[in-house]
């Protein structure tokens, strides 16, 4: 039995990749951290990031252990 296309799944009659020769140079040894609140019950809501200041995700951690976690990456601070 030969497998139909499946109607509602588009069909790619070609694929473009991105250029990457115009990407911006990174260094992967940045460490970003741009802090967010200091919460009453003592978590820390901050955003990290790695290389690319502008790609971050967002965190939480106890106080004490968002220390520690800034300590051990050697984070630069964004004031942004």
């Amino acid at each position: 039995m030969q497998e139909q296309p499946c109607p509602t799944r588009p069909t790619m009659t070609s694929v473009h990749a991105p250029e990457f020769q115009n990407l911006p140079a990174v260094d992967l040894q940045r460490r970003y951290v741009r802090l967010l609140e200091r919460r009453g019950d003592g978590l820390v809501s901050f955003e990290f990031s790695i290389g690319w200041p502008e790609l971050a995700v967002e965190l939480m951690l106890p106080s004490a252990a968002f220390d520690e976690f800034c300590a051990h990456n050697h984070v630069i601070w964004r004031e942004d």
